[in-house]
């Protein structure tokens, strides 16, 4: 009998049958599916966990999802397998050429999917990244779906394959044969193929799936359950008045919030008008933050949500604490061609000077600690799968 693919054939027990007064030893045999996965990982592949319903966040409107959510347009809507794969991919150091790293080695739960270190370690354990690792929540929910800081990538699926190809980073280089070196050795883990016949209907390993399963897992991890998310559940769960304070949150956080969502020409802190509530992802129209004097480049910027878990800020990981942060947008900012005209006095050579009192401050960096979001801790969808 031909078993189905992902069936193995143990050898379990033998029992004793009579016949004819002689003991015999009859073996008899039961089949376990997904060998592999079973093996290498904790997941139960006939029991997978949900990645579906977590999507959309829970203070969002119809037309705040409509205008930020960038699944629709990458037509790769996230299923359950498909997601499960990617967070396999994820964490599995074989995606590097020595074995030795992963893209979880760069993105840990424990700080928000960032890393602890200014710039990244590669695969060899000597050369560092050249940026921050970026926190990698909500990426759902950035509109224009482009990727890296400096949004060269159109999408999460165009994203996920240059890690891998990156001489510092995973190092499957072209000389080394690229993406196609690393499908080679994934089709020689008796893993991979079963998950991706879970995945998409048979065990072919190609990079397009590679891609698709990736985002699908990227885009799965929203944040939703933050004391910010909690207090605006427990107000009716929308911000209809960006200004109104919400019971749950101190009268320090409420003021961080007012200040917050409040004009500069008003005496506010003027963050909303570019980080938007209620995810605090980054508008797609933005340009220069004012970094250094005559910056010409633009940076996207990852979403606030637990952005109090980060140990660097900014591309270059040149902040070291929200107060700096706070600072630097305070009384920092610099000149230059490509400044963001909602962080001028009207021209791109006069940047804005907030004039916030150190309680003012004080009340910004507080109401930007209530974004901090325990799913990373607590939600087995997103820790690492594998049996170490």
């Amino acid at each position: 009998m031909r078993l189905p693919s992902g069936t193995l054939v143990l050898l379990l027990l033998a029992l004793t049958a009579c016949d004819d007064g002689a003991g015999r030893a009859e073996t008899v045999t039961l089949a376990v599916r997904y060998p592999g996965i079973r093996a290498a990982l904790t997941l139960d592949p006939e029991r997978l966990l949900d990645y579906t319903q977590a999507f959309r966040p829970i203070n969002f409107t119809e037309e705040q999802l409509r205008l930020q959510d960038n699944m629709p347009a990458s037509r790769n809507p996230t299923t359950n397998a498909g997601a499960t794969l990617g967070r396999v991919l994820f964490y599995d150091k074989a995606l590097s050429i020595n074995g030795r790293a992963s893209c979880a080695s760069c993105h840990l739960l424990s700080v928000g999917l960032a890393d602890t270190n200014r710039f990244s370690t590669g695969f060899d354990g000597r050369l560092n990244t050249r940026a921050t690792a970026m926190r990698l929540l909500n990426l759902r929910f950035y509109g224009d779906g482009h990727a890296f800081w400096d949004r060269r990538a159109v999408s999460l699926e165009e994203l996920v394959t240059e890690p891998i190809r990156d001489s510092i980073e995973l190092g499957f280089v072209a000389a080394v044969g690229g993406v196609d070196s690393l499908l080679k050795r994934m089709r020689a883990l008796p893993y991979y193929p079963e998950l991706f016949t879970i995945a998409f209907g048979d065990d072919q390993v190609t990079e397009v799936r590679l891609k698709k399963a990736l985002a699908q897992y990227l885009r799965s991890i929203v944040s939703n359950s933050s004391r910010f998310d909690f207090a605006l559940t427990v107000s009716g769960g929308t911000l209809v008045d960006r200004l109104a304070p919400l019971s749950q949150l101190t009268p320090q956080e409420n003021r961080g919030k007012l200040l917050f969502a409040t004009s500069n020409s008003v005496g506010g802190a003027n963050c909303e008008v570019c980080h938007r509530f209620p995810q605090f992802a980054l508008d797609g129209g933005s340009k220069s933050n004012g970094l250094d004097a005559g910056e010409t480049r633009v940076f996207k910027a990852p979403s606030l949500k637990s952005v109090a878990l980060s140990r660097h800020f900014m591309h270059d990981g040149r902040f070291r604490t929200l107060e700096e942060v706070v600072e630097f947008y305070n009384s920092g900012i610099q000149p230059g061609p490509a400044l963001d005209p909602r962080l001028t006095d009207g021209a791109p050579d006069r940047p804005q000077r907030l004039h916030l009192s150190s309680e003012d401050k004080a009340a910004v960096v507080a109401f930007l600690r209530t974004l901090t979001d325990a799913l990373s801790d607590n939600d087995p969808r997103f820790g690492d799968p594998f049996r170490r």
